[in-house]
């Protein structure tokens, strides 16, 4: 993933297994279950794409990670291993639009209790920041 300066939310050019999509997305920066509001666009030109966000915006900093994905009810279970980093899961649930969240709340809570993934273990930020902050010290 080559993430890109923007002024709001995160913008990122995600490439893998011979596909490309650029994500915009918007979720606070809190170590809680959060809501990610995003839009996905599908790119058959990612190189010169990316050259072009890159001259135009800036690369904030690009994430190198093996995914593996695993479905569970709505729940999308990633297994991640960023380099630089270690290894991740991370719980997105899936929402249809107009939803109140409650079962997608739900869903989170039953599998965060299944593997005990307690309130400490919760990032704030996203991987970009993570590996910001590493490389930085």
């Amino acid at each position: 993933d080559t993430y890109f300066v923007v002024a709001n939310g995160r913008l990122k050019l995600r490439e893998q297994d011979g596909a490309s999509e650029l994500i915009y997305y918007e979720r606070s920066d809190e170590a809680v279950q959060r809501e990610s509001n995003y839009l996905l666009v599908p790119t058959q030109d990612p190189n010169g794409l990316k050259a072009a966000l890159a001259s135009a915006l800036g690369v904030k900093v690009a994430v190198r990670k093996k995914r593996r994905l695993l479905l569970w009810r709505n729940v999308r279970i990633h297994l991640d291993r960023v380099d630089g980093l270690g290894n991740f899961i991370e719980l997105e649930a899936v929402a249809e639009a107009g939803t109140d969240l409650d079962r997608e709340y739900k869903s989170i809570t039953e599998l965060r209790d299944a593997l005990g993934i307690t309130d400490e273990r919760i990032l704030a930020s996203g991987y970009s920041d993570e590996l910001l902050r590493a490389q930085a010290s």
